[in-house]
């Protein structure tokens, strides 16, 4: 996310800059267009008062020729005729300079044309005057004549100019509203620019700030980041390697370094390298694992062995994963994980397996032994010593008589001996099928298969309705049989059991200490009697196995039947527990899920 968050900054960025480029670009164009459009105003007011002022001066000039001729008519000095030459002179070159200025106007140039025609017949008038008043040529009536033709192309020349002046000076006045528009209008939009550009020069620094801010302080966390996850590759013993797919450059941390133990970046991050380290039988799986990369963005987790520096042997779990940037650069990042500890324990704990299944293997073989072998002599001593009981039972003196009972009971004690470990080797096995079952139906076969005792004992049953559970049949069958027959064992002399069965549902919450899971229902199945009771101290001590509170002959059993019990309540997720005091009675209570 923070990457994305970056890229899309750049782009802002490099967008944002492009902008401003282009506006500065278009702004400094339009101000070099409008500063040469000025300049050119300028230069197109100056070129009117130039040409004005030659106007004068060209008219001067011919004033100054005019001036010369009547001197020299006059006078009949020939220096007048000098200046006069010069005069004429110095007007075809104002001509030619007024010529140059016109600024292209059409109708100046028609009027410019016009009066160089009006100063050529001006000149050619001066010429004849001058040819008429000579000696040789000296015709008083044409002097006088040329003289009032001359005087009247003057007037034209003078009107002539006068006319041309007037349109150079509307052309002025127009350049000058022109120049003093651009010369108002520049200096504020020149102020507009340096104020845009200050303007984006702030906003970039401000930018620019606020970018080298957020960098430092991403290099900060960068370095806390780097940090960290050094020392959580020393804590976790494992570490990163990089694969640039386009370069072929790889990137070790350091932590890889001191797993071969060697010193940090203490040799080249190449393949070859670390193929070197790599247990010569499982190198086959680091090279197709690394040529695989290239084909799947993810690879699959690796177990391979390395030989460390100092000859120690260490087994890591290796996965990968391709990571594509923004310009498309695909680039192999894989965390290794030191396992050594975890795959030996697993190897150990396989080999524990392997020796718990041939202990179970051999557990059954004694089942069978115990089912079929062992009981086949204890029922041919009980059959012999039936036999003799009916046949010598009368020749027989009163200590033959005890101990033939005595043999007679203690194989009998034997035989359920046999029978509880049967009972209780087939339940640690839970391989047996839960069916939903009504525990009503449980309940109404155990005490049929109790009847005898119960009647023998005058025991009065109270029982609630019960539920129906995901069970295994017999086995919940079997929790009823040793626990009623436990209280019709251990009640009072002379006092009829009153044994009572309840049930009702509870949450989990209701007994915290005896559940570790939250929110889940369970039915509580309590049996209570009103029998001797025990201490509440051996609560726990009941459900050992073998495990006996009163003496062996005062009470028949081997100690099994609650341990059974207990197993029956685990293999269905549940909990047994007791409650008891001494004289007062006790109560199992049996937790199973719903």
């Amino acid at each position: 996310m923070r990457l994305m968050a970056i890229t899309a900054n750049h782009i802002f960025l490099r967008s944002i800059f492009a902008a401003s480029l282009f506006i500065l670009i278009f702004i400094s164009g339009i101000t070099y267009r409008n500063t040469a459009s000025l300049t050119e105003s300028m230069e197109w007011v100056v070129q009117s008062y130039k040409f004005q002022t030659e106007v004068e001066q060209l008219f001067s000039l011919l004033k100054d020729a005019e001036n010369s001729q009547r001197g020299f008519l006059i006078a009949g000095d020939s220096a007048f005729l000098e200046k006069y030459f010069e005069s004429r002179k110095s007007v075809v070159k104002s001509f030619a300079k007024l010529d140059s200025l016109q600024t292209g106007n059409p109708q100046q140039q028609k009027n410019l044309k016009f009066l160089n025609q009006l100063i050529d017949l001006r000149l050619q008038q001066y010429d004849l005057s001058l040819k008429y008043s000579s000696d040789l040529f000296l015709n008083q009536e044409e002097l006088t004549a040329n003289m009032r033709k001359g005087s009247e192309i003057t007037s034209l020349i003078d009107k002539q100019i006068d006319k041309i002046i007037d349109l150079e000076s509307s052309n002025l006045k127009e350049r000058q509203e022109k120049y003093e528009f651009k010369s108002f209008f520049v200096p504020w939009f020149t102020l507009f620019i340096m104020l845009f550009s200050l303007f984006v020069f702030v906003l970039a620094y401000v930018k620019i700030n606020s970018d080298l801010e957020e960098q430092k302080r991403s290099n900060k966390k960068l370095l806390i980041s780097t940090e960290s996850m050094k020392h959580a590759e020393a804590i976790g013993e494992f570490f990163i390697t990089q694969w640039d797919l386009k370069t072929n450059r790889y990137i070790f941390s350091d932590n890889l370094y001191r797993l071969l133990g060697c010193e940090p970046q203490s040799f080249k991050a190449t393949a070859e390298n670390f193929l070197k380290f790599v247990h010569p039988d499982d190198k086959h799986i680091v090279s197709n694992g690394t040529g695989s990369t290239r084909q799947s963005s993810m690879v699959f987790p690796r177990t391979y062995r390395i030989i460390r520096k100092d000859g120690g042997v260490r087994y890591l779990k290796s996965m990968g994963k391709i990571i594509t940037d923004s310009k498309g650069n695909l680039t192999h990042v894989s965390v290794a994980k030191d396992i050594t500890q975890f795959q030996l324990s697993n190897m150990a704990l396989e080999k524990r397996n392997q020796e718990l299944l041939q202990s179970i293997s051999e557990l059954e073989s004694f089942n069978h032994v115990a089912s079929h072998d062992l009981q086949e002599p204890l029922r041919k001593i009980q059959t012999f010593i039936s036999r003799i009981s009916e046949k010598d039972q009368l020749i027989m003196d009163e200590n033959s008589k005890e101990y033939f009972a005595r043999i007679q009971a203690s194989v009998s004690r034997m035989r359920t001996l046999i029978d509880d470990l049967l009972l209780y080797s087939r339940t640690t096995k839970t391989d047996k099928e839960f069916e939903r079952t009504d525990l009503n139906l449980l309940l109404e076969n155990t005490l049929q298969e109790l009847s005898q005792q119960i009647e023998e004992k005058n025991a009065v049953i109270h029982s609630e309705n019960l539920p129906a559970l995901k069970v295994i049949p017999f086995q919940i069958q079997q929790l009823f049989y040793n626990l009623i027959s436990n209280s019709l064992k251990y009640s009072k002399p002379g006092l009829a059991p009153i044994i009572k069965i309840e049930c009702r549902k509870i949450e989990t919450y209701e007994n915290p200490e005896l559940f570790s899971d939250s929110g889940k229902e369970y039915y509580k199945i309590s049996v209570s009697d009103n029998g001797m009771g025990f201490e509440q101290e051996y609560a726990n001590k009941v459900f050992e196995l073998f495990n006996r509170l009163h003496i062996k002959g005062d009470y028949p059993g081997t100690g099994i039947g609650l341990s059974i019990c207990k197993k029956i309540a685990e293999n269905h997720s549940g909990v047994i527990t007791a409650e008891s005091k001494p004289n007062e009675g006790a109560v199992f209570l049996v937790f199973l899920p719903d």
